[in-house]
């Protein structure tokens, strides 16, 4: 009688899916990391030029503002 050989086949195939699934659920977590980091640069420029905006804005209606009020300062006591 020959003793039986151990196939270790199906080990190695389980290691090789897990691995790739390890591999692939990296790949996954780095996209979604970088896509988040584009998001929040968006929301940051986007920020910084509504900030800008609404200086720009306020510089001009502050030049446009009349500020002769027709007084006198010399004969204000």
């Amino acid at each position: 009688m020959e003793p039986e050989k151990k196939s270790h086949g199906a080990l190695i195939g389980s290691i090789i899916i897990i691995v790739i699934l390890v591999i692939g659920g990296i790949y996954v977590w780095q996209q979604k990391t970088q896509n988040e980091k584009k998001i929040k640069l968006l929301q940051q420029e986007q920020t910084m030029q509504n900030s800008s905006n609404e200086l720009n804005n306020l510089d001009q209606e502050v030049n446009s503002t009349d500020s002769n009020v027709d007084v006198n300062v010399d004969a204000v006591q």
